[in-house]
């Protein structure tokens, strides 16, 4: 028996039926149950909206079987009947370079001026003040389309490949000095407190503590940026005149009408996606086992 009477076991079952009632509680407030409600309930109403959308949009006169089967005909013929007939493949392969050289250097530019700004942006790093304000300002960056960014900078350089490569140095400026500032403010902090206490100088923490210890991370990010990059300057090549694989492929769909050589490009293009992959998982797998 218990102190106040009850049996133990039943003491044991009630203790234990109220505890499983209570809902446990997220930081905020909101338990999962309800946070997974929200979420469900935003999606449905996403959903409908795009139900609503797709139902009352004007079509014209499309009609609908012929569509579908024109576009399963396109995907045949890309996938399947894939030739270069415009340019030689030597030529597809110069222009895949000039493409990956765009990627590369807006990556490099990007990666270098962000390690800095990363380092200012951090909290245990840079202060609040300094990191406020480099973290407004990269926020701004980011908020306006890369496109936009290349567009704004043809205003002083004219179309083509420096519009380009500044444009998409600028918006990758934004992304990676975001994420290398978080990598900094994630790591242990027991490490800077360490060296600190050494009577170590800031240049000294950052190079003998910082940066050993978010290496891993910051290669990560910069490989993810630089495998965006080659998608962005595919579409620069066509959007902004850079030249490149991208502008053939423009020209493939959108002026010939070459199905069979959008198809070509497009094998051209996924081959050297899955080729950077490789080299990023290779690195990454190195610097893992130092």
């Amino acid at each position: 028996m218990s102190d106040n009477g009850l049996p133990l076991e039943a003491l044991l079952n009630e203790k234990k039926r109220r505890s499983e009632s209570k809902e446990p509680q997220l930081s905020n407030g909101i338990g999962p149950k309800s946070s997974l409600r929200n979420v469900w309930f935003v999606l449905t109403g996403l959903a409908l909206v795009s139900l609503y959308a797709f139902v009352s949009f004007d079509y014209g006169n499309i009609d609908w079987g012929l569509a579908i089967s024109g576009t399963f005909a396109n995907l045949k013929t890309i996938f399947l009947e894939a030739e270069l007939s415009s340019i030689s493949l030597t030529d597809a392969l110069l222009q895949v370079l000039i493409t990956f050289a765009i990627a590369f250097l807006t990556t490099v530019f990007s990666a270098v001026l962000s390690v800095v700004l990363g380092l200012l942006a951090a909290r245990n790093l840079g202060g609040k003040r300094s990191s406020a304000l480099i973290k407004g300002f990269v926020a701004l960056i980011r908020a306006i389309p890369t496109v936009m960014w290349v567009l704004i900078f043809a205003i002083v350089s004219g179309l083509g490949s420096v519009a380009a490569v500044i444009g998409i140095s600028f918006h990758s400026l934004g992304y990676l000095t975001k994420m290398f500032s978080e990598s900094f403010e994630e790591m242990d902090g027991g490490v800077i407190e360490a060296l600190k206490a050494t009577g170590a100088s800031w240049w000294e923490i950052v190079f003998q503590g910082v940066l050993p210890t978010t290496i891993r991370s910051l290669v990560a990010w910069t490989f993810m940026r630089f495998e965006i990059n080659y998608i962005v300057a595919l579409g620069m090549g066509a959007a902004a005149g850079a030249g490149g694989i991208g502008f053939n492929l423009f020209m493939a769909g959108n002026f010939y009408y070459n199905m069979r050589e959008v198809g070509a490009v497009t094998f051209l293009i996924l081959l050297t996606c899955f080729l950077l992959e490789a080299v990023s998982v290779r690195i990454k797998r190195s610097l893992a086992t130092k």
